[in-house]
């Protein structure tokens, strides 16, 4: 364990040591932990691409946690052969077929929560097509600023050589028409959070983003900047609780922001 963990294990006792043990496995995809108070109920599912929390009754999962590096975006293009996650019962998640006249009925593509465009040098990029990492996903917000987003953060691991740290997911404020192809319960998202990071030796930036569902296809990203405590508050979740200086970290205003295109 490194020197910023055990200053936290010493401070907070026993309960972060648990903490830390527990996401352990997960901490290749999650600068300063992965997020804590998905649904009990949950399957957390460690990958070499990603990690996420599988929410069973939603269908989806409550977040991925990935990590952009200039090594994996570089490969030929690739196919998007959409399959069931084998890690889950069919009762957790969705198949392919469930995803049928999606698009057409409600105007959702199957979008990425883990880029694919970020792990087509990969070996394991395949794994990004795995529907535990979908969701049914707005095809103005999926083709629009939720891409040019995702686009911002590879140029920035492009053009940096380091790291770049994402936690991403669903949330659920109001109710979604159902996908037409499927009768399990399953809840459509009303729209979607991302949080980037990167450490380097000037310290820790962060920038949070928060889109509805029916954000406009032209939006830009940048319009969409929130705070951590902002994105907390909409998830329901604990982000960066092994930070040793948590509450500052997610209280201020967002720092990484010329770093991916925004004024």
């Amino acid at each position: 364990m490194g020197l910023l963990s055990c200053k936290i294990i010493s401070v907070l006792g026993i309960i972060s040591l648990n903490i830390f043990t527990y996401h352990s496995a997960f901490a290749q995809h999650c600068l300063f932990g992965c997020p804590l108070g998905a649904s009990t109920g949950n399957t957390e599912i460690n990958r070499s691409i990603y990690s996420l929390s599988n929410n069973p009754n939603t269908k989806f999962s409550d977040w991925v946690a990935y990590k952009v590096n200039q090594s994996n975006l570089t490969g030929p293009s690739r196919r998007r052969n959409w399959a069931k996650d084998p890690d889950l019962d069919a009762a957790e998640t969705l198949t392919p077929p469930e995803y049928n006249h999606s698009n057409v009925t409600l105007g959702v593509d199957r979008g990425h929560q883990a880029p694919l465009a970020a792990f087509k040098g990969h070996d394991d990029w395949a794994m990004t097509n795995i529907l535990s990492n979908i969701t049914p996903q707005s095809s103005k917000l999926n083709q629009g600023p939720w891409k040019n987003l995702e686009g911002a953060v590879r140029s920035l691991a492009e053009s940096s050589g380091q790291n770049v740290f994402v936690m991403t997911g669903p949330l659920y404020e109001w109710p979604m028409a159902k996908l037409p192809a499927t009768d399990k319960i399953h809840r459509v998202p009303s729209g979607y959070w991302k949080i980037i990071t990167i450490q380097d030796e000037a310290g820790v930036k962060v920038a949070g983003f928060y889109f509805y569902q029916d954000t406009p296809r032209r939006a830009n990203y940048c319009d969409h900047m929130k705070t951590v405590d902002f994105i907390e508050a909409k998830s329901g979740l604990n982000f960066f609780s092994e930070f040793i200086d948590e509450a500052t970290l997610e209280s201020a205003q967002p720092t990484l922001v010329n770093e991916l295109g925004c004024p």
